[in-house]
């Protein structure tokens, strides 16, 4: 991929925060909310503020044993979490993100599996970690909360007691070098299988990812961003790095219910965030629309806009303001990433003057493999390789369609303790997705799904299953679904193609009070088969599973297709 912008190469994440400390020294690094009864206060933290308070963390860890030690973090998204973070990085210490949602008994066994020593919680998980702590099982051999809380230790006395070894000359941690290329994270996939692996990442996987990322994608310390996206995710934790590369501001959701409301009181202008989450901001804009009987005229301002927009002329933010407000009024930059993005909606924000750009990553990878820029854009795509990634296609079919195999200094290290898991994925120097796709004519990449999820026919053809449900979403009455093979009655040896739909009760009552369920399964199996219309026969859905309980998905909002299957007793 081309460079659009300018950026400097680090080899760790120190040197990037040493830099940004430097060059955007003043500047809000994040901005904090605090309710103090019942009244919100706002503080912004400087860049320079931020190195400190990661340094007196750091100096604290150090006092109490933590060097060359294993500190797991589990909690919501927040200034204290981004602090132990990178407290961690900036001490060599291993830093191991925990999803926040795991079960007491899947959290307990990532941390006997991490060998973790340390770790750091948010008061929110309390009685899962004394629950853990009760039974003994693990190699933990300190507990301390984020905020204050009775019989712990707490990272505000810790940055205190940190700041004060510093006075009187503590420069151990500060002056601790750091080893760039072996594991100093640890990171356990999502896990859309039972057991997920742990991927061992160092600080040059990220920061050559973070590099990547800024020589294309347009980020400036003017901006605002809501750090919506699980810091414990590697696509929310490099994403924070990114920003604070960048001299960004970040702010902290209050919570999915709350983003609307989040993107106007920060005045936020960059999201990412995952296609379900993104496709549900423009659906909330279409039905605002649609609600002040505004959807023809819209229409047409689109148009018209395309039209001047072909002759270099951009209008577009006059034109569409009223609608831009609605998601706070500064919004200009959304960034999709974790599965494909409804190329509908990627079309939509763009004609209203919302710049949507498509990423591709996985844990392996630090995450970042591929992506669009407001320069090279096409629906659909997910881009162009980043500038230090090769990307192969292998095994192509007759479509051109091969499984992606990629090689850069991105990708990971391998599976902490797994040589057998390793070694399949990683041959040769190269990582084997296991994501298939292929590369169009004018050289923009296109994922078609999972190997491990693609339906093959008796008749040899493919089917994938992601292709069809961008589609099914899409109708109205449809708040999420599942594609998936089941046998065919009349021929044994044939797949027939099938769909379960969770319909959102929200529309159906609205649009259908008191409908009963063969009703709505006819005008939703009516309007899969003109989606039928739009394919060729071996792709037609035949069959239909109409529910309204939630379908079983990873905490990264992956459907669990496996699990899916096992409930349906297929």
């Amino acid at each position: 991929m081309e460079k659009y912008f300018d950026a400097t190469e680090f080899k760790n994440i120190k040197e990037i925060l040493y830099n940004s400390a430097k060059v955007y020294k003043d500047n809000t690094a994040f901005i904090l909310k605090h309710k103090i009864n019942k009244k919100v206060q706002y503080e912004n933290v400087s860049y320079k503020r931020l190195l400190d308070e990661v340094n007196y963390l750091g100096t604290k860890f150090f006092d109490l044993g933590f060097k060359y030690k294993r500190i797991a973090i589990v909690g919501r998204n927040s200034y204290e979490w981004t602090l132990t973070h990178l407290a961690n990085l900036l001490g060599g210490i291993l830093s191991i993100p925990l999803d926040k949602e795991l079960q007491v008994d899947e959290l307990e066994s990532c941390l006997e599996r991490s060998k973790a020593d340390v770790v750091v919680f948010d008061e929110k998980y309390i009685d899962n970690i004394e629950e853990i702590k009760r039974r003994n099982n693990t190699n933990l051999q300190e507990y301390i909360c984020m905020r204050k809380l009775e019989n712990y230790l707490d990272i505000p006395t810790l940055l205190q007691q940190g700041k004060e070894l510093i006075a009187s000359g503590n420069t151990n941690y500060i002056n601790q070098e750091i080893d760039s290329y072996k594991m100093n994270i640890l990171l356990f996939t999502s896990g859309t299988t039972s057991k997920s692996k742990a991927v061992m990442l160092s600080q040059n996987n990220i920061a050559s990812n973070v590099y990547s990322m800024q020589l294309v994608e347009g980020l400036f310390p003017s901006d605002v961003n809501l750090a919506f996206l699980p810091c414990h995710h590697i696509f929310g934790s490099t994403e924070l790095i990114v920003m604070l590369a960048c001299g960004v501001q970040t702010a902290f959701p209050d919570g999915l219910r709350y983003v609307a409301q989040n993107l106007k009181e920060y005045k936020v202008s960059v999201f990412v965030g995952v296609p379900l989450l993104v496709e549900a901001i423009y659906k909330k804009v279409e039905q605002g629309i649609a609600s002040q009987g505004k959807t023809k005229v819209v229409n047409i301002a689109k148009k018209v806009s395309n039209l001047l927009l072909k002759l270099h002329i951009d209008i577009r933010k006059k034109l569409f303001k009223s609608i831009i407000n609605e998601l706070g009024g500064y919004l200009r930059f959304v960034i999709s990433g974790g599965a494909p993005l409804d190329k509908k909606v990627a079309k939509g924000f763009n004609e209203i003057g919302i710049q949507v750009a498509q990423g591709y990553g996985l844990t392996e990878t630090s995450p970042v493999i591929a992506a669009e820029n407001a320069v090279k854009t096409k629906y659909g795509s997910i881009g162009f390789p980043m500038e230090n990634v090769e990307i192969e296609f292998i095994n192509k079919d007759t479509d051109g369609i091969g499984e992606i195999r990629v090689k850069g200094p991105n990708v990971m290290l391998g599976y902490y303790e797994n040589p057998e898991a390793t070694n399949e994925v990683l041959r040769d120097g190269w990582f084997y997705t296991g994501d298939l796709g292929y590369i169009d004519k004018d050289g923009f990449l296109f994922i078609t799904g999972r190997k491990k999820d693609m339906i093959v026919l008796k008749n040899g053809k493919k089917v994938f299953p992601e292709e069809l449900e961008v589609l099914v979403n899409r109708i109205d009455e449809v708040e999420e679904c599942m594609v998936f093979g089941i046998p065919d009655n009349k021929d044994k040896n044939d797949i027939k193609l099938s769909v379960k739909i969770v319909y959102n009760k929200d529309v159906v009552n609205e649009k259908y009070p008191n409908i009963q369920k063969e009703e709505l399964e006819k005008i939703i199996w009516d309007k899969i088969k003109e989606i039928n219309k739009t394919f060729p026969p071996y792709k037609y859905i035949k069959h239909m599973i109409l529910t309204d309980k939630e379908l079983i998905k990873t905490t990264t909002k992956k459907i669990k297709r496996n699990e899916e299957m096992k409930l349906m007793n297929i």
